[in-house]
């Protein structure tokens, strides 16, 4: 276990703006897989910082530890309506995510926030707690999730890659239900789940293609890579989907994933910027796997 020194080490690296942003990053990996109360304290210091995509990670962080502790701190994040809607929609995630039925209530009070992508967050959320709550949660072997993330929904149970990708796009169904059809597709992991996510980066939900952005990236197929690059390229899409295209490239790390990555790193767009520069930053870490830090590999995800 790290001490309180070592932790306030990473911490003092992930407040500092003067560091180049992919070193914060690498710091607040570090923080995550290190967990507890004081990791989560210095995580919860960076929410003034003036990066949207670092505080939004800030609370995807939050989110998949899975520690009460940091309730405090998201609810007050996703209440300040000066923060960014991204980083207000993670914190509904992230709350959702710790799955304690003691914050169902705001989340029900934040389902009608005027900004859509925290409205929807927040009903995804309100019913991963009910579902937690209800006592479904039986999954077969086929359908569990091997990425070890902890997903706004849980998948589809049991249904072929065609019937999933008719709920996957179904616009008149709850979002909930196409977002456990997105799960169960990822979690097949072959080639025919991702030509039938990528499918859902026409849907109409900019929450929606951000989330199918996130999955392809975890699937790391190079099937995926037109979908993204198309994302990530089209200027009139909605910011969150641009980043998570961005993160995604990042993650798959195909040679033409590394040139559009490049190119867009310089992007008029702060948040699809700065991801590309993180996703530029991973790949090459990825290829060196050679970076230390506070006596652990720390590996970028999300």
């Amino acid at each position: 276990m790290a001490s309180v020194e070592q932790v306030a080490a990473v911490g003092h690296v992930l407040v500092d703006p003067g560091l180049d942003l992919t070193r914060r990053f690498r710091a607040l990996f570090t923080l995550k897989n290190l967990g507890g109360a004081y990791a989560i304290e210095w995580i919860s210091k960076a929410f003034t910082d003036e990066s949207a995509l670092l505080k939004h990670e800030l609370a995807f962080c939050l989110g998949q530890m899975q520690d009460r502790t940091a309730i405090p701190t998201l609810t007050a994040v996703l209440k300040d309506t000066e923060q960014e809607p991204m980083v207000r929609h993670e914190a509904g995630e992230a709350l959702g995510a710790i799955g304690d039925p003691s914050v169902l209530d705001l989340l029900k009070e934040y389902t009608q926030d005027p900004i859509i992508e925290v409205a929807e967050t927040c009903q995804l959320a309100v019913r991963r707690l009910e579902w937690l709550q209800s006592g479904e949660r039986q999954l077969d072997d086929a359908d569990k999730n091997p990425y070890s993330s902890v997903d706004p929904a849980p998948p589809a149970v049991s249904k072929s890659v065609s019937e999933l990708r008719v709920t996957l796009v179904d616009e008149s169904l709850p979002l909930f239900e196409r977002y456990r059809a997105m799960f169960a597709l990822r979690n097949r992991g072959n080639e025919e789940a991702v030509l039938a996510l990528a499918d859902g980066l026409q849907c109409s939900s900019a929450l929606f293609r951000h989330e199918i952005a996130y999955v392809l990236g975890q699937m790391q197929h190079p099937a995926a890579v037109p979908g993204l690059c198309a994302a990530l390229e089209n200027s009139n899409e909605n910011p969150m989907v641009r980043h998570e295209a961005a993160e995604a490239l990042g993650s798959i790390g195909k040679e033409e994933c590394l040139s559009v990555l490049q190119r867009y790193s310089g992007d008029g767009e702060r948040v699809v910027k700065e991801s590309c520069e993180v996703a530029l930053d991973m790949l090459e870490y990825e290829s060196s796997e050679q970076f230390q830090y506070a006596d652990g590999l720390v590996r970028l995800q999300g």
